[in-house]
């Protein structure tokens, strides 16, 4: 059995779908294939940038994503005794960027992305597996378990373990290990009143940030071997590493329920692929550059990435050269940043402190020069996709 679609999108995630909306709005004829019976987000919240949503701008979303968002205000950094080592500054932030760093659910991130695409587009429980790239005189093939599939373009959003990478380039790496496990939960914490917070420990971190709904998100890491698991259930793991850290960590804890709880260890890709695309095939998200989550900027990057791609839709090595450099750099950046957070040995940790203290006395214009370089990223100038009151080069 053999079928055409113009576009295949392999993955139903924020990189796959946002791929979507943009080539769907380009005028082509799009497919989204997920693998999963629905597509119920893995995951709790995703924090989007001024960069992402500059991206989001670009396919007429921005505006309502900012409306369903809550602005990751006021709070900072502390240790795990509840003292503030830096605090953080939204109005330089968003005089600075254009845009706050916002907070919202990955759900409802995926609801507003579905809802702009045709009915019929997204076929769930549909695993896909890339046969052939193709090239300029013949199209991708892709077997499903329909059959094959041909296409002028197939978008690889298949995550971190993707299988179309592996495909394209059998003699890359792939992945490794970085180094720790992450836990996330999104939940309804009855009386918790708190400003926004990153703590960092000695080999651990954790973060708790409100939702605009009334929920609290709130995320750990810890430094652990790949491939672990609580010997009982993961809240009591959370209890044992986090449990005397200050308020509201504590209480975040005994709130949740066992299955509230999600652990992932966190992988990324060491050596950057030699391209992002490769014949008719393009990868983009997790699918081509994999990082770290100490930036923030792993679902940012795949949302950049769909924009991009879908301005050079007929032109993959210009997609390839746009995206490559400075994605290599962010995993890079985000490695490093990592290794930071995670520091243990303990003068190490006092002396981290002690500088995060001492530069947050100045103002800032330190911290936010971190960030330039990243979130004053703006998509192409021309780009032909714009349906936000906004302006992507604002």
């Amino acid at each position: 059995m053999s079928q055409s679609s113009r576009v295949l999108v392999v993955g139903g995630g924020i990189g796959g779908l946002t791929a979507a909306v943009a080539l769907s709005r380009a005028g082509r004829e799009v497919t989204v294939l997920e693998r999963a019976p629905s597509l119920a987000p893995v995951g709790a919240a995703i924090s989007l940038a001024p960069n992402a949503l500059s991206a989001l701008d670009v396919i007429g979303v921005g505006d309502e994503v900012r409306a369903l968002a809550a602005w990751q205000g006021e709070g900072g950094m502390r240790t795990p005794a509840g003292r503030w080592l830096a605090r953080t500054d939204v109005a330089a932030v968003t005089e600075r960027f254009g845009d706050p760093l916002v907070l919202l659910p990955r759900a409802a991130l995926v609801d507003i992305l579905t809802a702009r695409l045709p009915e019929g587009v997204i076929r769930t429980a549909c695993p896909a597996a890339l046969a052939d790239p193709g090239d300029a005189d013949r199209p991708a093939r892709v077997t499903t378990p329909d059959g094959h599939l041909t296409a002028d373009l197939v978008v690889a959003a298949d995550g971190i373990h993707s299988r179309v990478r592996a495909a394209l380039f059998p003699e890359h790496p792939g992945t490794v290990y970085s180094g720790f496990t992450t836990w996330r939960l999104m939940i309804p914490v009855p009386g918790a009143r708190f400003a926004s917070h990153e703590t960092w420990g000695r080999g651990r971190l954790w973060g708790t940030h409100p939702l605009q709904d009334g929920r609290v998100y709130a995320y750990a890491a810890a430094l652990t071997p790949a491939g672990g698991r609580a010997a009982d259930d993961e809240r009591a793991e959370l209890r044992r590493l986090f449990g005397d850290w200050h308020e509201p960590i504590p209480s975040v804890i005994a709130a949740a329920r066992p299955e509230d709880v999600l652990r992932h260890d966190v992988h990324h890709i060491r050596r950057p692929l030699p391209a992002h695309h490769r014949g008719r095939v393009a990868l983009v998200g997790d699918a081509a550059h994999a990082m770290p989550p100490s930036l923030g900027q792993g679902g940012n990057q795949a949302v950049e990435d769909a924009v991009v791609l879908a301005h050079h839709l007929d032109d993959l090595p210009a997609y390839t050269a746009a995206r490559l450099p400075r994605t290599s750099a962010l995993v890079r950046k985000a490695v490093g940043a990592g290794r930071l957070s995670m520091l243990r040995n303990r003068p190490a940790v006092a002396l981290r402190n002690t500088v995060v203290t001492a530069v947050s006395r100045t103002g800032p214009a330190f911290f936010l020069r971190g960030f330039e370089g990243i979130a004053d990223w703006r998509p192409p100038q021309d780009a032909e996709l714009r349906g936000s009151s906004r302006s992507p080069s604002r």
